[in-house]
């Protein structure tokens, strides 16, 4: 079979491209590749962004799926320390990329071909649906061994997804590294398999025509408006909220701290005032 030609390519820099294409009619493959693993850096959301923007806007409505050129990653999440030291990167950056997935007007398929970690897997669970390669690749949120708190959006797609709390459990607090039919089981993905089983999917799913009667992304709008009203938050709104949070804790800690006192101040043996 000779190769698909691009409907457009775009650059990510210094040296990644995403390349869309068209191998069954109305289906658009994204397929990026951002050495050397696919993060999401501001250069990464803003051309996946922009792929995004120019399917909806210049070709017909359809369904869109995106992999990776790069075998080993679908992505590898954020260069974090670099996030965490450019002022506004989450709500000028990725919530945006993430906000345009969970909302946009056609159904959106991640065709996850090898590891997706931490903010690469809550990528893919802003998408609509998930296929796995069974054969490599780990699903896993690893904030827990890097010491990264949770920001709301990224807690609260997992809690609306996912179909049972022991799963969201799990994937936060301790970090398990899910393959393919284990999170086929956890109802973490909808399918195994690659891009013949992904577009089998789409045919047996009947998603070619959904986004045509203009709703779609309206219906998702409603359906997850929790996660979106916390990605649409500004960014002062939501410094306040992980201030006050953390001003809170402080304030249990010291009460906490204060009666264990009070209790040694007793005497191991003894009764704490309490």
């Amino acid at each position: 079979m000779p190769p698909i030609p691009p409907l457009f390519a775009l650059s990510i820099e210094p040296s990644g491209s995403i390349i869309c294409t068209q191998p069954s009619p109305k289906v658009y493959l994204l397929t990026f590749q951002s050495p050397p693993d696919n993060r999401t850096t501001p250069a990464f959301c803003k051309t996946f962004s922009l792929a995004l923007d120019i399917l909806e806007h210049k070709f017909p409505r359809g369904v869109v799926v995106t992999t990776s050129a790069i075998g080993k990653f679908y992505s590898n999440g954020l260069e974090y320390e670099n996030a965490i030291k450019t002022k506004g990167f989450m709500q000028d950056n990725l919530y945006p990329l993430w906000r345009r997935l969970i909302t946009y007007p056609m159904p959106t398929v991640a065709l996850i071909n090898g590891h997706a970690f931490a903010a690469g897997f809550m990528t893919a669970m802003f998408h609509d649906y998930r296929i796995m390669n069974p054969h490599k690749g780990f699903l896993c949120l690893n904030e827990l061994d890097f010491g990264a708190p949770l920001k709301p959006p990224m807690a609260s797609i997992f809690r609306q997804k996912l179909p049972r709390p022991e799963t969201y459990r799990t994937i936060v607090l301790e970090s398990k590294r899910f393959k393919a039919l284990e999170a086929l089981k956890e109802e973490i993905i909808d399918g195994v398999g690659g891009w013949e089983e992904a577009k089998i999917f789409i045919e047996e799913s009947k998603l070619v025509g959904k986004g045509d009667s203009g709703v779609y992304g309206r219906l998702k709008e409603e359906m997850w408006r929790e996660t979106i009203a916390l990605l649409d938050a500004d960014e002062r709104t939501a410094q306040e909220y992980e201030d006050g949070r953390a001003t809170a804790s402080e304030a249990r800690a010291e009460d906490a701290l204060k009666i264990m006192k009070e209790w040694e101040s007793e005497g191991w043996a003894g009764r704490p005032k309490l």
